[in-house]
């Protein structure tokens, strides 16, 4: 990931964090789509966030969860190697894993801007 682009994506792993520590799963899971979002692309961002999605799905004992983040645990950071990802893809169990979705506003702005 590149040195600019990161302090944007820790800030969104941060506030994951703070919202689940405060019991809002809602708004912990929202910034954990947002980390993938700007982690996508890097095999080890991208990895890291979807083990944080799975241990969130034995947190919350959402089995749907659990089981859609195996295949992408194991293969998202091959993907992003390889240049495969469908962009934006939020990388949730709820949403299919091939799917490209749009990009929230901010987030194509912090992308463009720290290229």
């Amino acid at each position: 990931m590149p040195s600019p682009l990161r302090p944007f994506y820790q800030k969104e792993l941060s506030a994951y964090r703070t919202a689940l520590g405060g019991g809002l799963l809602q708004e912990a899971w929202r910034h954990l789509e947002r980390a993938h979002i700007l982690g996508q692309p890097y095999p080890v961002e991208h990895t890291s966030v979807h083990w944080e999605m799975l241990q969130l799905g034995f947190r919350t004992r959402n089995l749907r969860e659990i089981i859609g983040q195996l295949p992408r645990l194991l293969v998202g950071g091959i993907k992003s190697w390889a240049g495969m990802i469908p962009v934006g893809n939020t990388g949730g169990a709820n949403v299919p894993p091939l799917r490209p979705m749009p990009i929230p506003d901010d987030l194509q702005q912090i992308m463009r801007s720290t290229q």
